[in-house]
């Protein structure tokens, strides 16, 4: 069952000819979602193979404009293409006010419907569900109001085990009761634990998104155990002052967030232009080596690469 995260963009405020703004995409069992749309999301999405008229929620983490500006041609790209299903997009306010206006001046309008949750950013909320995956918001601390996002598979129904049936007789109300975790009581008195009859088809997985922020070790609790963490590391340990004054963190800060949460696997992104110099001249990466001094299993994202979570 697919889990897994495109990076479509790595840089921080700045464009280069070489790293695109923030974007990316969760493919779930399938159902693709957009997390964040800097400019340059379009050719992204189509460098990646990605279908954008498959993209049926939206998910913008605040309103600087390297998350979301590439939003408008996005919105703009759909309509031309005759898309007629609804559009979830899910920002903090004003999202339902800046969509408006573009809709209204976007020729005669789009000809489908966009529809806007304005979210909670100082708090845990659960906006999206469906029949198997949660996603919750991580309240974040930036220079203005800003969230990130926790994907969450659900626990899966258990599985009876074949061999079980026959050995216990199972009768049919006697598998639906254990299917939901309880054990078969017998008239008799005998008692059979539910770890005899059934088994789990599979493990939940979940991926935490957290950009843009200063370092937030409150956030550990709600993302334990996280099989991927996606953590901004804007800037190196020797610039932490003018990370804290901008709202970012350091690639150390990052993996100290990881190992604190008990994450399985660290991804960091969202670099400031800053480093592109010490970038191309370092026999190693930077951000990397920075980050692994804390915490081993950590990667610097790449654009147009895909990672699987697991």
């Amino acid at each position: 069952m697919t889990f897994k995260l495109t990076v479509l963009g790595i840089s921080s405020a700045l464009p280069t000819v070489t790293k695109h703004q923030t974007a990316h995409v969760l493919n779930v069992r399938e159902q693709f979602y957009l997390i964040d749309a800097g400019e340059g999301v379009q050719v992204g999405l189509k460098k990646c193979d990605v279908n954008m008229m498959k993209l049926n929620h939206i998910f913008i983490s605040h309103l600087h404009g390297d998350h979301f500006f590439g939003l408008y041609g996005l919105l703009s790209t759909m309509g031309m293409l005759g898309r007629e299903k609804d559009l979830h997009i899910y920002a903090p306010a004003p999202i339902k006010e800046i969509i408006a206006f573009h809709c209204r001046v976007f020729e005669h309008g789009l000809n489908y419907p966009v529809i806007c949750h304005e979210i909670a950013t100082n708090e845990r909320v659960v906006i999206y569900e469906n029949k198997v995956m949660t996603v919750e918001t991580i309240p974040l601390k930036h220079t203005l109001k800003s969230v990130g996002f926790l994907f969450k598979e659900k626990e899966p129904e258990l599985n009876i085990k074949p061999e079980a049936i026959d050995k216990y007789e199972l009768l049919i109300a006697e598998r639906v009761k254990a299917k939901r975790g309880e054990d078969i009581v017998r008239e008799n008195g005998d008692i059979i634990a539910n770890s005899c009859l059934t088994y789990k088809p599979y493990e939940p997985r979940s991926f935490a998104y957290c950009l843009d922020t200063s370092y937030r070790e409150m956030i550990c609790e709600q993302i334990q155990g996280v099989n991927l963490l996606l953590h901004e590391s804007t800037f190196l340990e020797e610039d932490r002052k003018l990370a804290r004054k901008r709202g970012h963190s350091t690639a150390k800060e990052a993996a100290l967030i990881a190992l604190k949460s008990g994450a399985k696997k660290l991804l960091l992104t969202h670099f400031s232009t800053r480093y592109n110099t010490l970038y191309r001249k370092a026999d190693v990466n930077p951000f990397l080596s920075e980050a692994q001094e804390v915490f081993s299993n950590v990667e610097v994202a790449r654009e147009l690469e895909t990672y699987d979570i697991e």
